[in-house]
């Protein structure tokens, strides 16, 4: 049986302008990203002959609105572009560049006009940092927005209820490619020690996918005259503030104390499994996470996959994983062994594949008075209604 088709919808307070599109994750593959497209379908009526502007906006928020200080908002906006969809500036079939929107366009009938957008190659993937269990308020991310309003100009004053806006994601998925298995060695000498202390720390893989078990190989040779106390691992992840500070913080998100000791003139040769999940690390504030869209659960973080040449100053926050080694000898020995924590590449779906019939997933927001206006709850309806419903 062929996929159903989904399609998501929101209508801004007003009812003059709605959005839908065919998706909200958007593939950065790194030579290229995906580029966003969905149609706006206009009330003429409503609009009382306002034109139609959307926009793409992808924000780097660094702290909560509340925090703002003497008008200087904690958040800053590394992309923003704007076009005009109503009246049309070309004709409207030039404006097609997915079959999903030749779809829409034909069952929302002359008043459904489409869009599109193409990312820079230089922009973040969205992230977002886990607030700690009594924060309030929008937590610090990386974010990406489409959004349509009505107004006069592209400059005038926008009224809210003329504003819909629907959040989407630029994610990135493992490389088809894999590099080599990371391997890591050190020999330590020490003062009144003839012979040295070797260690050798080594992965299976360059990549793991979130929830897999990582195997770590040690193998400790000592020949010195130290007595090894105690060998502990840990899944570090590290990310880099580069947008204002270049400020680097390590996280442990998986631990082993095993315990182990390797006295003078012995071996080990030891496998220790580490598991890096957010289920264990969901009261702990600082960890970066994938972003996520409302109502649905997230995971660590991916690692960042960087193109060559991009400057990192707008890159927002670089994700990057490591397994760090520690020998316990009266100080410690250190080995630290990167790797890329990352989703797998979902199979591919041809639009081609598709079922014709179409599935609207609508996002309602509650105009109660004391309820937050973008507040988004899906609801899926049927193929065939397609009106903005009264409520």
């Amino acid at each position: 049986m062929s996929p159903k088709s989904v399609v998501f919808k929101k209508i801004c307070k007003d009812k003059s302008v709605a959005v839908y599109m065919g998706k909200r994750d958007f593939v950065d593959r790194v030579d290229s990203v995906e580029p966003v497209d969905g149609v706006i379908v206009i009330d003429s009526e409503a609009l009382q002959g306002r034109k139609v502007f959307v926009t793409l906006a992808c924000t780097f928020r660094y702290g909560r609105d509340d925090m703002d200080v003497m008008g200087v908002a904690f958040r800053r906006e590394l992309y923003l572009s704007t076009r005009q969809v109503y009246p049309p500036l070309q004709d409207r079939e030039k404006g097609i560049h997915t079959k999903t929107q030749a779809r829409l366009l034909r069952k929302l009938g002359n008043n459904a006009y489409p869009f599109f957008f193409e990312f820079p190659d230089n922009l973040p993937c969205s992230v977002a940092l886990q607030p700690a269990p009594n924060d309030v308020g929008k937590q610090c991310a990386v974010e990406f927005e489409i959004k349509a309003f009505s107004a006069d100009s592209q400059d005038a004053k926008v009224r809210k209820r003329s504003t819909v806006a629907l959040m989407i994601r630029k994610v990135q998925f493992a490389p088809e490619d894999e590099g080599m298995a990371p391997s890591v060695e050190i020999t330590k000498d020490f003062v009144m020690s003839e012979k040295p202390l070797h260690v050798k720390a080594s992965l299976d893989k360059e990549i793991y996918y979130h929830g897999e078990p990582i195997k770590v190989h040690v193998n400790v040779t000592n020949t010195s005259n130290k007595n090894v106390k105690n060998i502990i691992l840990s899944v570090d992840q590290v990310s880099t503030v580069v947008l204002y500070s270049n400020d680097s913080y390590v996280k442990c998100v998986d631990i082993e104390d095993s315990g182990d000791s390797v006295s003078a003139g012995a071996t080990l040769q030891k496998d220790y499994t580490l598991l890096p999940l957010l289920a264990n690390n969901r009261e702990r504030r600082g960890i970066i996470l994938d972003g996520k869209l409302k109502h649905e659960d997230t995971n660590l973080a991916s690692s960042s996959i960087i193109k060559e040449g991009v400057l990192k100053e707008v890159l927002g926050i670089i994700v990057s994983y490591k397994v760090t080694v520690k020998l316990i000898i009266g100080g410690e020995i250190g080995l630290e062994v990167p790797f890329k924590l990352m989703h797998p590449k979902p199979d591919a779906v041809k639009e081609s594949e598709m079922e014709e019939e179409m599935v609207f997933q609508e996002f309602k927001r509650s105009y109660l008075k004391g309820m937050a206006d973008d507040d988004e709850e899906g609801n899926v309806s049927g193929g065939d209604d397609m009106a903005p419903k009264e409520k």
